[in-house]
């Protein structure tokens, strides 16, 4: 994969995918420095983000596989065996403050997905 890193940030941005790797409103997962990481393309609301793909509440990789949406104009995703929801912006889970899951920045150019990683 290719890694840009960025002049006034401490962030590396890594290829991560093509666009058209993502379904419109819903996720997929990469390996970025041995790292699972979960994208999302919110079409709906016109926005990317990515999250660790593992799920704290039972350690399960299936983040990217949840089911994406909105609560109170919060955008979330749910994980798909325990419902536990958490903010694509934020990590922090909505429904049980016992959890957070990492969030990453996301830029889209040309047609390709970059993950920014300290």
């Amino acid at each position: 994969m290719e890694a840009l890193v960025a002049d006034k940030e401490e962030i590396t941005w890594h290829l991560a995918c093509r666009v058209d790797d993502v379904p419109t409103d819903g996720g997929a997962c990469v390996l970025i420095n041995g790292h699972q990481i979960a994208i999302f393309h919110f079409a709906r609301r016109g926005e990317w983000y990515a999250t660790d793909n593992e799920c704290p509440h039972r350690q399960q990789m299936a983040l990217s596989r949840g089911m994406i949406g909105s609560q109170n104009d919060e955008p979330k995703v749910a994980c798909p065996f325990h419902k536990k929801t958490f903010s694509l912006r934020n990590g922090q889970c909505l429904n049980d403050d016992g959890y957070q899951i990492t969030t990453f920045p996301v830029k889209v150019t040309d047609g390709n997905v970059y993950i920014g990683v300290e």
